[in-house]
């Protein structure tokens, strides 16, 4: 499945608990209470995991996984993981954490 497809199946998945699609620096965001907390950028799917948090290290910790860095300045978020797509199956489920660590 292509990163988009993949981003709107994720969208629908959490719609029901919050979630709506949305726009982070000009590129497909998942939103919930108004505050991003994941971000499609090309093949990389970003997340607010929260720095120092056992999920966090365990995205940041997959091959090619890099703290996110939307601006490519080399001024990465701390508390965001980018994902490449050759680890989609792990997009979902680290989409419900961002969701829940953001709600939390």
């Amino acid at each position: 499945m292509t990163p988009d497809g993949l981003f709107d199946d994720i969208a629908a998945d959490l719609a029901p608990l919050g979630a709506v699609a949305g726009a982070m620096f000009g590129k497909r965001a998942l939103k919930a209470h108004g505050k991003a907390f994941a971000c499609l950028k090309g093949d990389h799917l970003a997340f607010k995991l929260g720095e120092g948090t056992p999920t966090h290290a365990e995205a940041l910790a997959l091959p090619q996984a890099e703290l996110f860095d939307p601006s490519g300045n080399h001024r990465p978020f701390k508390d965001w993981v980018s994902v490449p797509h050759a680890h989609a199956a792990q997009w979902p489920n680290l989409a419900e954490a961002a969701l829940n660590n953001l709600t939390s």
